[in-house]
C-alpha cells in the first residue's frame, strides 16, 4: 500500500506540472489592462514635473530682478543653478510654486520690482538652507 501512495503522489505531481505548463502561455497572450506606453508615460511624469519646477525657479532667478537680487546678495548664478539641481523634489516644487506666484503677481502689477527682489533673496536663502541641512 505504501508503494501505491507514492505512485499516486508521483502521478499527481506529473499531472500538475503538465497542466500548469500551458498556463503561462495563455496568461501572456491576454491583453494587459495597462499598456506599456502608458506605463512609460507614468514613469517619465515625475522627471518631467521636476524639470518643469526647476525651470520655473531658474526663470525667476535669471530675470532682470533675479539677477539684481543675486548681485545684491553677492551670489553667483552658476552656484545657485547647481544648487537647484541638488534640492529634493519637494523643495524644488515649493520654490517653483512660489516662483510662479511671484512672477504672476509681478506681471499683474500686484507687487513691485523691489518686492520681487526680496522674494528672490528669500528664495536664495531657502535654497542655501535646504542644501546646508541635507
Amino acid at each position: 500500500m505504501h508503494f501505491r501512495a507514492k505512485m499516486c503522489v508521483l502521478m499527481l505531481a506529473i499531472a500538475t506540472l503538465f497542466g500548469m505548463a500551458g498556463t503561462p502561455a495563455r496568461a501572456q497572450s491576454k491583453d494587459h489592462v495597462v499598456s506599456l506606453s502608458e506605463l512609460n508615460k507614468d514613469a517619465a511624469r515625475p522627471a518631467q514635473t521636476r524639470q518643469s519646477n526647476e525651470e520655473a525657479v531658474r526663470t525667476l532667478l535669471s530675470s532682470d530682478s533675479g539677477q539684481k537680487a543675486l548681485k545684491s546678495a553677492g551670489v553667483d548664478y552658476q552656484k545657485v543653478d547647481k544648487a537647484i539641481g541638488q534640492l529634493s523634489d519637494e523643495d524644488v516644487a515649493k520654490l517653483a510654486e512660489r516662483s510662479r506666484k511671484a512672477q504672476n503677481d509681478f506681471s499683474a502689477g500686484r507687487i513691485s520690482d523691489r518686492d520681487l527682489m526680496w522674494i528672490i533673496v528669500i528664495a536664495l536663502g531657502i535654497i542655501v538652507l535646504a542644501l546646508v541641512l541635507r
